[in-house]
């Protein structure tokens, strides 16, 4: 029987109801034709020096308060923020994966984000298929159910959108956690004891091919989610020896989704080539709709994605060095590491 938790609302900016969020433009951050040029030329001159993309550190990053302000209402406020108004449809694509790199170091640290190494992450259908449990939804075009991700925020920037489909939804974790205590604290309370989740073959050295995390946790004055539902599942099929799930953890992970995709909690939003979303994964969770893509390659759906460690974001508990490598404030945490593969920047796949 699962011990009761002490559990109390979580309050404060990052509680809030998608409608809500929907009316109001504070989370869109336009990027100006200043900054534009202002990225062009930091980048020029950093070729001209012979400088790798993935060398760029915060100190060769053009500053606007703007995007500071943006990092600060990411990691302590509403937990999330569009940019918008990049020019990708005129720039080559190092430009493009220059200037995002560049906005990515506002916010944290780039870390790898699979079993490759790769820093710069490109979220496109490779053909791959949805029911292989060792696949990663993301290189699929089926929906990608509320998850959060292995780092401390995550950053998506739209190439190219779908020809249909493809809309991204995210939903507040303390908003999910109080509706939760609300109406059902008996499934709450199943939601803090560990689930196994599956690596998916992504193993680091040292570690075995799953882990077991809690889906909430309460630590200091915060309420930190971390969920992964395919990966829970995709253990459950493939290693016999853990622990089947009870009826009771279906139902609580069965009410958690069905609370995630109410359309009074969540906030939808369709992606314009030049948006850039980022989101905490310790207090957000996001989504994908299934997409139908183009015929033509070289107009179909593509992402690029970062994956940031925040030297200065919230502490996290012993149990996340299980997945993050580290809770150590300061030190670079989260992301994806195999033994014999060096961390790269890769431009399209």
């Amino acid at each position: 029987m699962t011990a009761t938790v002490a559990m109390a609302a979580e309050v404060g900016p990052g509680v809030w109801f998608g409608p809500e969020m929907a009316g109001r433009g504070d989370w869109i951050v336009e990027v100006t034709t200043e900054q534009i040029m202002a990225f062009e030329s930091a980048i020029e001159i950093l070729r001209h020096a012979g400088k790798e993309l993935q060398e760029t550190d915060f100190s060769e990053v053009p500053k606007f308060p703007e995007f500071q302000r943006a990092a600060e209402e990411v990691l302590t406020g509403r937990g999330f923020i569009l940019l918008r108004g990049l020019p990708v449809e005129r720039w080559d694509r190092e430009t493009t994966a220059w200037v995002y790199w560049m906005l990515g170091l506002y916010f944290g640290n780039p870390v790898p984000q699979n079993g490759d190494g790769h820093l710069l992450g490109h979220v496109k259908n490779l053909g791959k298929d949805y029911r292989d449990p060792a696949v990663r939804i993301y290189q699929t075009n089926y929906r990608q159910p509320f998850h959060t991700d292995s780092c401390d925020i995550v950053g998506l920037l739209c190439l190219r959108p779908a020809k249909q489909g493809g809309e991204s939804r995210i939903v507040s974790s303390s908003t999910l956690h109080n509706e939760m205590l609300a109406r059902r604290p008996d499934l709450l309370n199943v939601l803090y004891e560990p689930f196994v989740l599956d690596r998916k073959n992504e193993v680091p050295e040292g570690k075995g091919p799953y882990y077991e995390i809690p889906v909430f946790h309460r630590y200091g004055d915060r309420i930190t989610g971390f969920y992964a539902r395919d990966f829970i599942e995709a253990a459950q099929q493939r290693f016999p020896e853990i622990p089947r799930l009870t009826n009771r953890q279906i139902e609580a992970l069965d009410y958690l989704d069905s609370l995630a995709n109410d359309p009074s909690l969540y906030l939808a939003m369709d992606f314009q080539p030049g948006d850039v979303q980022l989101l905490h994964n310790h207090q957000i969770l996001h989504a994908r709709a299934a997409y139908e893509d183009w015929s033509e390659v070289e107009r179909r759906r593509h992402l690029l994605r970062l994956w940031l460690s925040t030297p200065n974001g919230r502490p996290l508990p012993p149990v996340f060095c299980e997945r993050y490598g580290t809770v150590t404030p300061g030190e670079i945490r989260g992301g994806i590491r195999v033994p014999g593969v060096i961390p790269q920047v890769i431009l399209d796949v």
